[in-house]
């Protein structure tokens, strides 16, 4: 059984707004990284699966850094982290890292999404 079973649950990249973004060569979030881009109502969504590279901490600490920093510098009014279900290491460690103080400054609040436990969304204010 896979990650991705059942009737509601898709992967982020059967869902009809998801965009894979291309990297300048050289310059790659993660391998096996999914790193999308949406819209919602208020503007752009990006979003970063990490099921791909659960078990590689440099990556995913790269991947969360390269995502924060593409939303600042885009403008982007919310970041969607995809850690997924499982144990809750992975989910512990997006938290961790979102609690750091440099990254921290960086946006308005986290929500720990009620409905889905794999899912955390990061909101960011711009004046």
């Amino acid at each position: 059984m896979t990650a991705w079973s059942g009737d509601d649950l898709k992967h982020p990249s059967q869902d009809p707004g998801f965009v894979r973004i291309p990297q300048p060569d050289g310059y790659d979030l993660a391998p096996g990284c999914d790193h999308s881009v949406g819209r919602t109502m208020a503007g752009m969504k990006l979003k970063l699966d990490l099921h791909d590279i659960y078990n590689r901490g440099g990556d995913i600490d790269r991947a969360l850094r390269a995502i924060i920093n593409e939303a600042v510098a885009k403008r982007a009014p919310l970041v969607e982290i995809i850690p997924g279900k499982g144990s809750g290491a992975l989910k512990k460690r997006v938290l961790r890292f979102l609690e750091q103080r440099k990254i921290k400054s960086q946006y308005h609040r986290v929500e720990k999404d009620s409905n889905n436990f794999g899912r955390v969304l990061v909101h960011f204010r711009w004046k």
